[in-house]
């Protein structure tokens, strides 16, 4: 089964809210002890450590690596393995420092009993030469977007599976089994070249570029692969594809059998208004299935843009229709579609995964019916269309309920720019961002709303909100947030909690703050380091970093490629270099993790970095060190385990949504699926309680 990365999905929990999340967020208000402080983030605390062995995976979500350090080497070793059985979804600071706690505890050799992302993390150059496919076959089955700060990491993981290769110049179906999600880096060429059985691994990549899709579209048209050449595919067969169909070019789908496409087509799009697909995955491939269409029936200047309704009225029932894409193109959507239906059916409309150029058409049309602006309404109908309106045209809209908020700014959403003038039509109304709502919209919302509205926070509200991922936001923003969730949790009664509340702001940390958490050894994991301000970093001195990274300081190895972290290398002599354990080359530090045994060739690899949000920004603010006492905690950090999940969207359920078959924790998403290595996709999967083309779910599967 493939499940899609969406608000649901384990790294994402909080995305969405249910009704009564407000009422839970007020008592909690209400209820919040500063005797609370020990159940923080960490979940458990050290004078439980024999608790953490039997711990919840909801709870044990909440690791901490501070705590975990004084754990002994069976009980850390009895941690792991749980969170191994319990299908415990960590994030990446937490993954870093694990495994350097079971590095210094001699545990990496206990690798098949530990989670696979957290092999991800392992010095791979302890991995034994005689357990390199055993290693690299379990964290094949982790999430590499996990590596997106550890360029090196990721590079020394690619080259060390290649060590475990044979060096034949075509991956077998035996490699690929052994390489699992790390094909997703493989190099284009590559994949036509590949065993047909490449198809399993490519079902797992988050997506692909363009090049590794004309490479797939190549081995498509070849008929090598189980399907057969295109003329001979069916219906199975194309649904077996999972997410790579969206990938197939409009040239494969003109060879197609008629009735085999409208078949598929009709399942994706019943998929899509179920829930079950992220509306840009079923965009894509309704877009190049159209394009063949058209250019099958007509040419381009024979199509019925701008001609009457040929096609006849477009109804409430016509709307209901699977195929309505395939009957109506976008020329006839304008020419067919009546105001007083549209007005009407809203609704079923946008259910369908319309193309750009249909979107546009509807967000015309809606002008012509609203002159004064979309109603409020019809603004929580259109959240796939909202990434269309211009500032100006926001600025018609009436927002009053917190509800339509949520709507629009869904997290994973395309609006960006348009965040902070819907917020504002909000704040107009005499709306108000409570933690809630700060929740429910995400982290990254953060980056686009304004200085102002960011200050306009109460500090009650950021402390409810808790943690926020806002690594994406621009260097600007990341300063304006920093001292607002200092704001927050300056009243922390230690350091160390301080340092627990503020970890995901101090992107915007001034030199002063970090000085004084080296200072207070908070051991800093390498992948908040790498989200540090890049000018403010270059104010550290070497002394400085050493001691604010403590344990974790080998880890600027897997990342020195990163640009933040080259960055500071660059402006180390020789000596400090040497200090780190860091070698140089003539064009400056160069990595050390290719210096695994053996020398095969790399030319199947291709890195595909992620870019960093932002260069560097202005020069951030100055601050002092923490004063004492901590009010109240965060909600995510005071409520109870339980509770939590109740307050994220229901109970929490299992989904191989993982690659290669990992179990992920979710919400209300989708049923268990077949174990990695089995073909085909898990039947029943579950629906959303309102139908509509939303950011998670499965790919449709062929009928029972």
């Amino acid at each position: 089964m493939w499940t899609l990365p969406g608000p649901c999905a384990g790294h994402h929990i909080g995305a969405l809210v249910n009704p009564g999340l407000a009422l839970l967020v007020s008592l909690t208000a209400h209820c919040s002890h500063p005797q609370a402080e020990g159940a923080s983030q960490g979940g458990l605390d050290t004078g439980r450590a024999d608790l953490w062995a039997g711990a919840s995976a909801s709870l044990l979500q909440g690791f901490w690596c501070q705590p975990a350090s004084q754990l002994s080497r069976d009980q850390l070793a009895a941690l792991i393995r749980r969170m191994a059985t319990q299908h415990v979804l960590l994030r990446a600071w937490q993954l870093s420092c694990l495994a350097n706690l079971a590095a210094r505890q001699g545990l990496q050799g206990d690798f098949e009993l530990h989670p696979p992302d957290l092999l991800l993390f392992y010095n791979l150059t302890q991995v034994e030469e005689a357990d390199c496919r055993a290693f690299i076959r379990r964290a094949a089955q982790g999430d590499t977007k996990l590596l997106a700060n550890l360029p090196n990491q990721r590079a020394a993981l690619q080259h060390r599976a290649l060590t475990c290769l044979v060096g034949a110049p075509r991956l077998s179906a035996s490699d690929l089994l052994l390489l699992g999600v790390l094909v997703c880096d493989m190099d284009a060429s590559s994949i036509a070249t590949a065993d047909p059985h490449v198809l399993q691994n490519l079902q797992h990549c988050p997506r692909l570029t363009a090049a590794q899709q004309a490479a797939l579209n190549r081995l498509l048209a070849s008929g090598r692969t189980v399907l057969g050449p295109p003329g001979s595919w069916n219906l199975e067969g194309l649904q077996a594809l999972g997410p790579l169909a969206s990938y197939i070019s409009p040239g494969l789908w003109m060879q197609l059998q008629e009735a085999v496409g409208l078949d598929f087509f009709r399942s994706i799009v019943a998929a899509c208004r179920a829930g079950q697909l992220r509306q840009r995955d079923a965009r894509r491939f309704v877009t190049n299935f159209l394009e063949a269409k058209s250019k099958a029936v007509s040419s381009p200047s024979k199509r019925d843009t701008g001609r009457p309704c040929v096609r006849g009225n477009i109804t409430a029932a016509t709307l209901h229709d699977d195929l309505f894409l395939v009957r109506y193109d976008c020329g006839q959507l304008e020419s067919c579609l009546g105001s007083r239906v549209l007005r009407a059916n809203l609704d079923p409309l946008l259910q369908h995964p319309l193309p750009a150029e249909c979107q546009q058409v509807v967000k015309a049309k809606l002008a012509r019916v609203y002159p004064g602006g979309v109603p409020e309404e019809q603004l929580r109908l259109i959240p796939s269309l909202a990434y269309l309106y211009s500032l100006s045209e926001i600025g018609q809209w009436h927002i009053t309920s917190k509800d339509t908020v949520m709507t629009l700014l869904a997290p994973d959403g395309a609006l960006e720019n348009q965040t902070e003038a819907i917020l504002q039509k909000f704040l107009d109304h005499n709306g108000t961002i409570t933690g809630a709502l700060l929740v429910a919209i995400g982290g990254s919302r953060l980056c686009w709303m304004s200085p102002q509205q960011i200050q306009a926070i109460r500090p009650s509200e950021f402390r409810l909100a808790g943690a926020l991922d806002i690594s994406s936001c621009p260097q600007t923003r990341k300063n304006v947030l920093f001292d607002k969730a200092r704001e927050a949790f300056a009243s922390a009664s230690t350091t160390d909690t301080y340092y627990r509340f503020m970890r995901p702001y101090l992107g915007g940390a001034p030199v002063e703050e970090l000085r004084h958490l080296a200072q207070a050894n908070v051991s800093m994991d390498i992948d908040t380091f790498t989200n540090l301000n890049p000018r403010v970093l270059q104010s550290l001195s070497l002394g400085n970093v050493t001691t604010l990274l403590g344990p974790n300081v080998g880890d600027l190895q897997k990342a020195q490629s990163h640009p933040i972290i080259s960055s500071w290398l660059r402006s180390l002599n020789r000596s400090a270099l040497s200090e780190l354990g860091l070698d140089t080359g003539p064009t400056g530090p160069t990595s050390s993790a290719h210096s695994t045994t053996g020398t095969p060739s790399t030319t199947l690899w291709t890195r595909h970095q992620v870019p960093t949000s932002e260069g560097p920004g202005s020069t951030a603010p100055s601050s002092g060190s923490p004063p004492a006492h901590l009010g109240y905690l965060p909600l995510a950090m005071a409520l109870p385990a339980g509770l939590l999940w109740l307050l994220y969207g229901g109970t929490p359920r299992l989904s191989w949504g993982h690659p290669q078959g990992i179990c992920s924790m979710v919400e209300d998403c989708t049923a268990p699926a077949p174990h990695a290595g089995e073909q085909g996709l898990a039947r029943g999967a579950g629906r959303l309680p309102r139908p509509r083309c939303r950011r998670q779910g499965t790919w449709p599967h062929p009928p029972s």
